[in-house]
C-alpha cells in the first residue's frame, strides 16, 4: 500500500491530476477521508482513505491513484 502524504500529486488511473490538500474525519462516522484538489480544475473532491488504494483493474493490478 502506497503512503498518502499531504501536498504531493497522485494520477487518477482515468489520467487526471489531484494534489492532496488533507488528511480529515467524518463527522458522524470518524471514518479517514483524504482531501484532494484537481489540479486541471480546481475543483476540491473528498474520498474515503480506505478507497484511495483500491485496485480498479484486477488484471492489470491498476491503482486507482498513483503517486507521481
Amino acid at each position: 500500500m502506497q503512503k498518502i502524504i499531504i501536498g504531493k500529486t497522485y494520477r487518477h488511473y482515468k489520467g487526471n491530476y489531484y494534489k492532496i490538500i488533507a488528511l480529515a474525519k467524518h463527522s458522524e462516522t470518524l471514518e479517514d477521508m483524504i482531501v484532494y484538489q484537481s489540479t486541471n480544475t480546481d475543483a476540491t473532491w473528498v474520498r474515503p482513505k480506505s478507497m484511495w488504494n483500491d485496485i480498479v483493474d484486477t488484471k492489470n493490478n491498476t491503482l486507482r491513484f498513483t503517486l507521481c
